[in-house]
């Protein structure tokens, strides 16, 4: 593609995905992905491309510098952060407002994984290993040279190998093990809640300091099933539904209509290895209410 003027709105809406896409992987916030990608289109909206021979990297690459600003200063905030972070859910089902670019690296899973990574391991991570980008490209992004970019490439590559490697199950599965999850903590049935976690299961939420959350990781399916029991009790939600975030179903489980908290779930012979929880009401606006 050769751009011979500003750039035309059918273009932006062919490349907004991966402008996004690239964006929320960095960050793993909605809102923060959603300014970033207001601030290229802006930028993109008032340049002269006569001279961008490839539209969609020179898009994205807006994008990872406007990311990788972002991340470092989010970063400071993120390390005062109340209790575990977990990223803001992407809406990918048919629900979805907009087109997402979606692969693993998109899963909640990844981009907790993901969070553990510094900026720049983060960025090399995505731009060369999602987007295919050259290391220099990637040096030009974060300064740095093709060299040191393939290192943290490399290091970032062998932190997430782990997520890879695990077995994922299938959405059917997934929405099987949520309904059933659900139905056994609103009849406080401990016995059915222990057969569906695995023992070693682990507990995260995510409350921010904005709502009651537990601030550590919970381990032990008996744990898990008492505290799920317990928070049932105390909010009685009283609807529920099953929505795509990130690629996989979601218990989203509301009271009055408001969303409390949305359930995500990592599996592995058939139980519930990871449960997160998030609670954090200021995760939720773009899930929305029913």
């Amino acid at each position: 593609m050769e751009p011979t003027g500003p750039l035309a709105e059918a273009d932006w809406r062919s490349h907004r995905p991966a402008v996004f896409g690239a964006a929320y992987r960095i960050l793993g916030s909605v809102a923060e992905a959603e300014d970033v990608t207001q601030e290229v289109w802006l930028r993109a909206a008032a340049a002269d491309l006569s001279g961008v021979r490839d539209l969609r990297a020179w898009l994205v690459t807006l994008a990872a510098r406007a990311s990788y600003n972002v991340l470092k200063s989010a970063r400071v905030r993120r390390e005062s952060y109340v209790g575990p972070w977990l990223p803001e859910p992407l809406l990918t089902g048919p629900d979805a407002a907009a087109q997402v670019l979606m692969d693993e690296s998109v899963s909640t899973a990844m981009l907790v994984l993901m969070e553990t990574l510094t900026p720049a391991e983060r960025v090399a991570f995505v731009l060369h290993d999602v987007f295919d980008f050259p290391f220099a490209r990637v040096a030009e992004v974060l300064g740095s040279t093709p060299a040191a970019s393939r290192k943290l490439a490399s290091r970032a590559r062998a932190r997430v190998a782990a997520v890879k490697e695990r077995p994922r199950a299938s959405k059917a599965e997934t929405e099987r093990l949520l309904k059933a999850f659900k139905a056994a903590a609103d009849a406080g049935n401990m016995t059915e809640l222990v057969e569906l976690l695995h023992p070693d299961a682990v507990y995260v939420a995510d409350g921010g300091g904005k709502v009651t959350a537990a601030r550590r990781p919970v381990q032990g399916a008996e744990r898990i099933a008492l505290l799920t029991v317990r928070q049932i009790e105390m909010r009685r939600p009283d609807a529920f539904q099953i929505i795509e975030v990130n690629g996989q179903p979601a218990l989203a489980t509301y009271h009055g209509g408001e969303l409390i908290w949305l359930d995500t779930v990592e599996i592995a012979d058939g139980r519930i290895t990871t449960l997160r929880r998030l609670v954090n009401p200021e995760k939720f606006p773009h899930i929305g209410h029913i």
